[in-house]
């Protein structure tokens, strides 16, 4: 019986200490799962061991294995929160600066190689779009929902911005030729934006589980 205590306190440590590097809640965590709350908060207390296909969940989850759920880990400083936010925030600025490093590059380039060459300007236009992508992979990776949704809504408007301003820059006329009429794309791009990534609260299709 100590044994099982002593386990289900370890698992629950593990749980708590994943879930927060996650920066996921317990509710978050619970959603993902298709549990209560309040089961996750009972693990992590070590008032219970979740089932083997849970255990499983929860190490796909996380990237880890099932014994690396079980297994007691030494423990680690925890860096405070507002100081990893601030890291993570540098992260992303510094991750971002490269692609304007390579818009820098690109016009150097093109102004030694043509000179005469129309649309320069347009590597920087194409470095707001790269720098969206860069921070929505971070967003994705450390489960920042809002940063994701205003990194999604920037790509999309930016890189239409920058396809309209190519056709520009191409010579198409566009008294001719309505290409304005490709930001009628973003619409339904922004839509199923909100709708994915906005935290709605989810309606669950089976009652709570102990």
């Amino acid at each position: 019986m100590e044994e099982q205590d002593s386990l289900a306190v370890i698992i629950g440590k593990n749980i708590m200490r994943l879930r927060r590097m996650s920066n996921m809640t317990q509710l978050e965590l619970a959603e993902k799962i298709n549990y209560s709350d309040k089961s996750v908060s009972k693990w992590e207390q070590g008032n219970g061991i979740p089932d083997v296909r849970i255990l499983l969940q929860l190490a796909d989850l996380f990237n880890v294995s099932v014994d690396d759920l079980v297994r007691e880990h030494p423990e680690k400083r925890v860096m405070p929160k507002k100081a990893r936010l601030l890291r993570r925030i540098v992260v992303m600025l510094l991750s971002a600066g490269l692609c304007w490093l390579v818009a820098v590059i690109a016009f150097v380039l093109m102004g030694i190689i043509s000179p005469s060459l129309d649309g320069k300007w347009l590597a920087f236009v194409y470095a707001v779009p790269a720098s969206a992508i860069v921070v929505l992979v971070f967003s994705c990776i450390w489960h920042y929902r809002w940063v994701r949704i205003a990194a999604i809504t920037l790509l999309v408007w930016t890189l239409l911005t920058c396809v309209y301003l190519t056709a520009l820059v191409c010579g198409v006329d566009p008294s001719v030729v309505p290409i304005a009429l490709i930001y009628l794309v973003g619409v339904p791009l922004q839509v199923l934006a909100l709708i994915f990534f906005v935290p709605w609260k989810r309606m669950r299709l089976f009652s709570s589980k102990k």
